[in-house]
């Protein structure tokens, strides 16, 4: 018996998924969650094999569900994005259910796992979806982060600097900092290029944060921020600064 969890905010959805379900005895449904919240806590609780997961919803996105879990569940979307989006994802070995999806559609996503993914790594296919997918509007203006059972959503004006760490980055704010799995490529990529400039390969800043720019050595600078943190500048990085702040 495998164990299932339904995620989505529309309770029409949830039940056509229900009724889709009851045809298939070996998978049992272990919870029903409206929001992605809900859905880290559930997940946490069952640790379900397949979850059907809504990628727009209410307070954080499937998405960004998904960057929050330590168990790594096969995933299955069901969701209203349009079939241009969803050929951006083909290569990831995960199916989607556009809505509104057929009970004949259902079954056959329901086989494509059992042939596929039940004896497969849901971790490393999980890892490869989140790398490909495309940005979301929201990820430009928050960073939802996990501290033990705590979610927050971080405004990324709150963020003061990046910092690389081994396989995550530090994401530090005036009081704290916060563990995220991404590199800082993705940072990099996403956020505001006018508000966030990479000094260095293991940092980034928010230029709201900058005071000056300070000589360390020969040739070598440091960026000052408003906290006294003194972040590393490469060369590339120091030209480049040098550059944006029009100096």
């Amino acid at each position: 018996m495998s164990k299932v969890i339904i995620i989505d905010d529309e309770p029409l959805a949830r039940s056509i998924v229900l009724e889709y379900m009851q045809e298939h005895k070996e998978l049992e449904i272990v919870a029903e969650c409206n929001d992605g919240f809900q859905g880290v806590k559930a997940i946490i609780q069952h640790k379900p094999d397949l979850i059907f997961l809504d990628i727009q919803m209410p307070k954080i996105n499937g998405f960004e569900m998904l960057e929050l879990l330590d168990h790594t569940p096969s995933v299955i979307f069901t969701t209203a994005f349009d079939e241009y989006a969803i050929k951006a994802f083909e290569t990831n070995a995960i199916d989607y259910l556009l809505k509104p999806f057929s009970k004949e559609r259902f079954d056959l996503a329901i086989e494509k796992w059992k042939l596929k993914y039940a004896n497969n790594d849901p971790e490393k296919n999980l890892q490869t979806l989140l790398e490909n997918t495309p940005k979301q509007p929201d990820e430009k203006n928050r960073i939802v982060v996990k501290n033990g059972s705590d979610i927050r959503i971080v405004p990324v004006q709150d963020v003061m600097y990046i910092e690389a760490y081994d396989d995550y980055v530090k994401l530090f704010t005036k009081d704290t900092y916060y563990l995220k799995k991404k590199t800082m490529n993705y940072y990099e990529e996403v956020l505001d290029s006018t508000k966030f400039f990479r000094t260095h390969r293991s940092f980034i800043i928010n230029l709201q944060e900058l005071t000056r720019i300070e000589p360390l050595e020969k040739n070598t600078y440091v960026a000052l921020l408003k906290n006294g943190k003194k972040i590393p500048l490469s060369r590339t990085g120091y030209a480049k600064l040098k550059e944006t702040l029009g100096v």
